[in-house]
C-alpha cells in the first residue's frame, strides 16, 4: 500500500513580453508560452527518491532526481497539457533498468501503474522506456498523450536511475506559431466568466491536433497510441484531446464558434469538414463521425449529426466569407439536405429512423430536437443559397419550414410543463421533456417570445445545484454539450441573468474548481449527483476532461453578453445587441477577414447600457439596446442616430461600419 507524502516545489512564472504578444487580457490565457512545458509542482512521492522536485519548473538541482528500486513520483502540471515526454538520464546503475510514465487528466486516476483510459479499456498501461544507458530519451509522436494534468514517473527496476531533466513537447494546435496569440478576447466584472471563456478557448486548443495522430479507440492487440490519419492538412479540430480524437460534426457546432471568437484558427474546421464530405453516401447521407470510425463497409448514420455537418459548413462560411469553399461543396450540401427534407411525412415533421445522436436516448420518430435542428438548418441553407445565387430549392425549403414550425407547436407542446415532449409517441406524465430539443426550438426560432420565456423558466427550474442543468434524455446526466444550447436559449429568450448564473455555477464553480477537474479545460459529461460518471459509458476513467463540445459559453458570452453577432459572411452585415444580465461590465472582440469587431459595455443599476463598439468600415448593421430610456444618445461616423422604439428596447438600423459611442445625454 502506498503512503504518499505530498510536496510542493517552487515554480517561477515566465513573463510574456508586450513586444512579443499584444493580445488583450492575455493573463487569462492558459496556453503555454513555449512548446517545451515543464511541471510547476511535485504532487507526491513514493519510495526512495532523492531530490524529488528537481524536475520542476524553476528548480535547478545539478544532481537530478535519483530513483531507488520501485520508487515513483507524481508531477502536477497545474493544468491539462498535451504532448510527448522527453527526458535526460544522467546515470543508470545497470543495463536492465526501465522507467514507466503514466498520465491522467483527473486526480481520480493518479497511479504509477496505469493511466486513465483513452479508449474502451478500464485503464491504459504506462509508457515504458528501457534505460540501458545514460542519454536523451523521448516518446515518438504516436505515443504523445492527448491530455493530462498529472504525470507519474515510476522506476520499475531494482537498481537506481537518475533523471536530470524532463519536459513535454506540447503538440496541440500545431498550426499556431504562437499558442498565446489570440485575436479574440473577453473580459467582464465576473472573474468566473473570464476564466470560463479562456478555459473554453484552451480546451479547443488541446482538441486541435496533427491529423496523422488521431483516433484513440479500439486498436486491436495494442495499448494506446495515436496513429490514424483522420483528415488532410496541418491540423484538425477533434472532439476530445485524449479521446476519441475523431471528427464528430456535432462537437464542431459548439467548438467551432468558440474557436472563431478566440484563436480564430479555422483551418482545423475546414479540414474536418472535408474529411466528412469524402464519406458521403450516394443517397446524400453524411457520416455520424469521420474516419476510421467510419470505414469501408461500416457506415453509421445520425440524423442530427448529418445536419450538424451542414451547419458546420454554414458557420465556416459565416466566419470566413470563403465563397469558393462553399461552392466546392454546394452540390453535396444540397444532396444531403434533400435526403433530410424527404423524411418529412404527412405530419409535417421529419420521421427519424436513426437512433444515433450525442449518446442520448429516445432519438427517433417525430423527435423535437431533430426537427428543430432541421428547421434551423434549412433556414441557414436559405442564407447560403442567397450567397450563391442559387434559388432553385428555396420554395421547397420554405414550405418544409412552415410545416415543421406548425407541427412542432401543434403536436409536441406540453402546456402542463411549459416544455416540448421528446416526440409524439409518448405524451404520458412520465414522458421525457428533453433539454436539447427544448433549447433548440428557441435557437431555431420555432416559438414566439411568450413560449420561449416559458421554456426558459421551466428549464431553469430543473437545475441541480451545484452541478448544472440536467439532460433527462440521457438519464441522470449533466451534458455540457446540451447545456451549451441551453445557455444560448436563455440569452435568446431574453433572460441573460439565467445564462450568466448557469455558466458561473456549472462551468466555473464545478467544472473548473472541483478538485477532480483540471482547472483548465472542460469535461465531457457527468452525473446529476456530481459523480464523474457519464451515463453512456461503463468506464469512468475514459471520460474526457478536454472536450470541445463543452465550450459553448466561450462563444455565447461574446455573441450574446457582449452582443457581437455576424449576420452575413465575415460580418458584412451584423447585429450588436448586448445582454449583460447581472453583469456590470463586458468587453469583447474578434476578427474576420473584413476587420475587427469589438465592444465595451457598462450597465447601470436600472439595466441601461452605455459604452462603445466598433465594426469594420464598409459593413453595415443594427444596434439593439435593452433600455427604452429617451436619454440614451448613440453617435457614430454619421453623427447622432435616432432609434426605433420596440418592445425589446431601442433599435438603430442601417448603421455604417465604424466606431460608435452609446451614452446618456
Amino acid at each position: 500500500m502506498f503512503h504518499w507524502r505530498v510536496i510542493l516545489c517552487a515554480s517561477v512564472a515566465l513573463l510574456w513580453s508586450d513586444l512579443v504578444c499584444a493580445t488583450k487580457f492575455r493573463e487569462y490565457i492558459l496556453a503555454p508560452n513555449y512548446r517545451s512545458v515543464t511541471p510547476p509542482s511535485l504532487y507526491a512521492v513514493n519510495g526512495q527518491v532523492k531530490n524529488p522536485n528537481a524536475l520542476c519548473t524553476g528548480v535547478h538541482n545539478s544532481e537530478g532526481v535519483v530513483f531507488g528500486p520501485n520508487a515513483s513520483i507524481i508531477l502536477d502540471f497545474g493544468k491539462n497539457v498535451a504532448g510527448t515526454v522527453h527526458f535526460d538520464v544522467r546515470s543508470v546503475s545497470g543495463p536492465d533498468e526501465s522507467i514507466g510514465f503514466s498520465f491522467t487528466e483527473s486526480s481520480m486516476w493518479i497511479s504509477p501503474y496505469h493511466c486513465d483510459s483513452a479508449s474502451n479499456g478500464t485503464y491504459d498501461s504506462p509508457l515504458v522506456f528501457k534505460i540501458p544507458r545514460k542519454g536523451q530519451y523521448a516518446a515518438d509522436k504516436y505515443h504523445q498523450r492527448g491530455a493530462f494534468r498529472y504525470m507519474s514517473i515510476w522506476h520499475t527496476s531494482t537498481g537506481t536511475v537518475t533523471l536530470g531533466d524532463l519536459w513535454v513537447n506540447f503538440t496541440a494546435s500545431p498550426e499556431m506559431n504562437n499558442l498565446r496569440d489570440y485575436p479574440g478576447y473577453f473580459n467582464s466584472d465576473s472573474e468566473k466568466l473570464n476564466r470560463v471563456w479562456y478555459a473554453g478557448a484552451y480546451t479547443n486548443q488541446l482538441c486541435s491536433a496533427d491529423p496523422t495522430t488521431g483516433n484513440a479507440l479500439g486498436i486491436p492487440g495494442t495499448d494506446w497510441y495515436y496513429n490514424a490519419t483522420i483528415a488532410n492538412g496541418s491540423s484538425v479540430l477533434m472532439d476530445g484531446a485524449k479521446r476519441d480524437r475523431l471528427v464528430w460534426p456535432g462537437d464542431l457546432i459548439i467548438s467551432g464558434p468558440s474557436v472563431f471568437v478566440s484563436t480564430n484558427s479555422l483551418d482545423g474546421i475546414k479540414n474536418g469538414l472535408d474529411s466528412l464530405f469524402l464519406l458521403q453516401q450516394p443517397d446524400g447521407r453524411l457520416p455520424w463521425a469521420g474516419v476510421p470510425f467510419t470505414a469501408p463497409g461500416r457506415f453509421q448514420f445520425s440524423f442530427t449529426y448529418h445536419l450538424y455537418t451542414l451547419l458546420d459548413v454554414h458557420i465556416y462560411y459565416l466566419y470566413t466569407g470563403d465563397l469558393n469553399y462553399l461552392r466546392s461543396h454546394w452540390e453535396q450540401y444540397k444532396l444531403a439536405l434533400a435526403w433530410s427534407v424527404a423524411t418529412i411525412d404527412d405530419s409535417g415533421l421529419a420521421n427519424v429512423s436513426s437512433t444515433n445522436d450525442w449518446l442520448r436516448s429516445g432519438m427517433g420518430g417525430h423527435n423535437v430536437e431533430a426537427n428543430a435542428i432541421l428547421y434551423y438548418t434549412i433556414n441557414a441553407s436559405l442564407q447560403l443559397s442567397e450567397a450563391l445565387g442559387d434559388h432553385s430549392l428555396d420554395a421547397t425549403w420554405k414550405s418544409a419550414m412552415e410545416g415543421i414550425k406548425m407541427a412542432v407547436n401543434d403536436r409536441l407542446w406540453d402546456p402542463a410543463q411549459n416544455l416540448f415532449f421528446d416526440n409524439d409517441a409518448n405524451k404520458t406524465l412520465t414522458a421525457v421533456h428533453p433539454q436539447d430539443g427544448n433549447s433548440w426550438v428557441i435557437i431555431a426560432g420555432l416559438v414566439d417570445t411568450a413560449r420561449a420565456a416559458a421554456i426558459s423558466t421551466a428549464l431553469s427550474s430543473r437545475w441541480v445545484r451545484p452541478y448544472g442543468a440536467p439532460a433527462p434524455e440521457a438519464g441522470p446526466t449533466i451534458s455540457p454539450f446540451a447545456t451549451g444550447f441551453e445557455v444560448q436559449a436563455h440569452f435568446l429568450a431574453g433572460f441573460p441573468e439565467r445564462a450568466v448564473d448557469l455558466i458561473e455555477f456549472m462551468w466555473a464553480d464545478f467544472m473548473l474548481d472541483d478538485p477532480r477537474m483540471t482547472n483548465s479545460s472542460f469535461v465531457e459529461g457527468y452525473s446529476t449527483n456530481g459523480d464523474l460518471h457519464y451515463a453512456p459509458y461503463d468506464n469512468d476513467a475514459r471520460v474526457s476532461h478536454a472536450h470541445g463540445w463543452a465550450t459553448g459559453p466561450t462563444s455565447s458570452l461574446t455573441f450574446y453578453a457582449a452582443g457581437l453577432r455576424l449576420v452575413t459572411a465575415a460580418g458584412n452585415t451584423w447585429v450588436v445587441q448586448p445582454q449583460l444580465g447581472t453583469l456590470e461590465h463586458v468587453e469583447a472582440g474578434y476578427e474576420t477577414p473584413l476587420g475587427e469587431f469589438s465592444a465595451d459595455w457598462v450597465a447601470d443599476a436600472s439595466g441601461a447600457i452605455t459604452g462603445t463598439f466598433s465594426t469594420p468600415k464598409g459593413t453595415s448593421g443594427s444596434l439593439i439596446l435593452p433600455s427604452t430610456a429617451a436619454s440614451i444618445i448613440v453617435k457614430g461616423p454619421n453623427g447622432s442616430l435616432k432609434p426605433v422604439t420596440s418592445t425589446s428596447g431601442l433599435r438603430f438600423d442601417d448603421l455604417a461600419g465604424g466606431s460608435y459611442t452609446v451614452r446618456y445625454a
